[in-house]
């Protein structure tokens, strides 16, 4: 039986994944009592008596907490920002090529942001089957459900007295510094960020992201991105939706509960928009950790996750 030790348990990515392991009966989840859950030496106890161990911290906790760790038979999934350009850390997006051997074979783990995996899912492919170039400039839209934001923005949107101004989406990062903008660059293979406009909407889970693409842009047409996907994303966690949408519409909320990812492509010969949806909990987050988690115990990778049924 497989120990697994998830540090920051109580924040809103360590509590959907210890929902998810709730029902693994071949886990043992250790859980330490409150009276010692930041104690240091109890922490570094469990960190390094884990088979696999999960920071879902702060970056400099989780920095701190992966510096803990001295088993070398421990494996770690960092949900945090702090590894995930980092050199020996091996990144958590499987659906890269090659990449579900890469992590099945580390022992360090960087979790992908929410924002990033729609980026990366979209612009990678392209990027890496010549569709688009590593020198493109490129605009993403992300919008998200307020969970993203934890603890303290749930309890703000959630309040009886709140603000207003919540009730409309709110635009963020105005400064163009996004803590993902760096892992979406990298993982890609671009020259540069995007411009990138997140926005924070009155619902607790969901994400859409959104990047448009204009024909001078591409080295081929809007069947050769769908062509593309297609190879790329034959599931069982990230599909390519043929018609995607409601009625003309896009509910950046229609995958909320859920740990897979849809990819669908609209536009014309002018304007191609490709766009993700996900939840950001999901495979924005805890999804995508038990993910990384089964593909390091060499399990089905979606052993328990929440997977739409799609074609």
């Amino acid at each position: 039986m497989k120990r697994i030790f998830i540090d920051g348990s109580a924040g809103t990515t360590g509590l959907r994944i210890r929902e998810r392991l709730a029902e693994r009966s071949e886990l043992e989840l250790v859980i330490l009592p409150e009276a010692l859950r930041k104690e240091p030496s109890a922490r570094r106890d469990a960190l390094n008596g884990a088979d696999i161990a999960f920071l879902c911290l702060p970056d400099a906790a989780a920095t701190e907490a992966a510096g803990l760790i001295e088993n070398p038979n421990t494996a770690v999934i960092d949900t945090s920002t702090a590894h995930r350009t980092a050199e020996g850390w091996v990144y958590g997006f499987a659906e890269l090529p090659g990449q579900r051997a890469r992590i099945a074979a580390s022992k360090r783990i960087a979790n992908p942001g929410c924002h990033a995996s729609g980026f990366i899912a979209l612009v990678a492919p392209l990027v890496h089957a010549g569709l688009l170039s590593g020198d493109a400039l490129l605009c993403c839209t992300s919008l998200t459900g307020y969970s993203g934001g934890g603890k303290k923005m749930i309890a703000e949107y959630e309040a009886g007295d709140r603000s207003p101004l919540l009730d409309a989406p709110r635009q963020y990062g105005l400064g163009q510094q996004h803590k993902h903008l760096k892992e979406m660059a990298a993982v890609c293979g671009l020259a540069h960020a995007p411009a990138f406009m997140p926005i924070v909407g009155d619902f607790y889970s969901g994400m859409e992201v959104s990047v448009p693409l204009f024909a001078d842009q591409l080295n081929g047409g809007i069947d050769d991105v769908r062509a593309v996907y297609r190879k790329a994303y034959a599931g069982p966690v990230v599909y390519c939706a043929e018609g995607a949408g409601e009625n003309g519409f896009l509910s950046a909320g229609a995958l909320s509960g859920r740990d897979d990812m849809e990819i669908s492509v609209a536009g014309n010969g002018e304007r191609v928009l490709v766009t993700a949806r996900f939840d950001n909990l999901g495979k924005g987050a805890s999804g995508a950790a038990i993910q990384n988690m089964n593909l390091l115990l060499g399990v089905d990778e979606t052993k328990g996750l929440v997977i739409g049924s799609h074609g």
